[in-house]
């Protein structure tokens, strides 16, 4: 019992992030955005449940590390671009241009892709990521449909279809980037060894105290900065 309970257990999370990510795309093309940002953040929850349990109980196989591929992929990579999908609905439609301009948020699908298939080869990614994970982008889109129900000011410069197009192509643009971004995971609590991870966690927690859901794309800057600040630093100080 206890064996099959330490085989499945992290699967079965990895099919909740799955099950999440597939009814938040329901919500989202009701136009109930607000559930489908819910449910990617839920999504985020069971997909890191589902990396420490297998690593808790020491249970990693080649079908759990392809499922997990999977589900990230609706729920990380689908579901965002649905939401963004009916933002470009909700913002002013452009004669001519709209009616292929809205699909551009399916682009991310799949960019998404190549970023899960290039991370699950990339034998560099072990303890780090390169490019921007897909639940990082997942939450940065999340984030736009708080950011338009809590700060009134902000619904034109996000609801507008430049604004919108800009964004996709970056987010994009930074998934398969050869940008080397620090892992979130702690291996051990030596101060020295995470400083930037520290030092992100003590920013968002600021920053998301004062400005809620508007401080995400601030958080995700602050994080590639200092992603960038620590291995710019390590390549230097390794002997020429």
């Amino acid at each position: 019992m206890k064996k099959r309970v330490k085989k499945h257990l992290p699967n079965t999370i990895t099919c909740a992030n799955l099950f999440s990510g597939c009814v938040g795309i329901v919500f989202a093309f009701q136009g109930d955005l607000t559930y489908a940002a819910y449910a990617i953040f839920l999504s985020a929850i069971f997909d890191f449940f589902d990396g420490l349990a297998s690593r808790v109980l020491q249970s990693y196989s080649v079908i759990g590390k392809d499922l997990d591929s999977l589900a990230d992929l609706v729920s990380f990579g689908f579901l965002p671009a649905a939401i963004a999908y009916e933002l470009f609905l909700q913002s002013p439609q452009i004669p001519n241009v709209s009616a292929y301009l809205n699909f551009i948020p399916f682009a991310m699908v799949i960019f998404s892709a190549l970023r899960l298939a290039k991370f699950n080869v990339d034998t560099r990614q072990a303890e780090n990521f390169i490019g921007l994970p897909t639940p990082a982008n997942a939450i940065l889109i999340a984030s736009l449909p708080f950011i338009i129900e809590q700060h009134k000011p902000f619904t034109a410069y996000i609801l507008n279809p430049y604004v919108l197009s800009c964004l996709v192509v970056i987010m994009c643009a930074l998934l398969v980037a050869e940008l080397p971004l620090m892992s979130l995971k702690f291996k051990n609590r030596d101060f020295q060894e995470n400083i930037y991870r520290y030092l992100l966690l003590l920013f968002s927690a600021i920053l998301i105290l004062f400005f809620k859901f508007a401080a995400v794309p601030v958080v995700i800057l602050i994080y590639i900065t200092l992603s960038i600040i620590q291995f710019k630093i390590a390549h230097d100080e390794v002997p020429g």
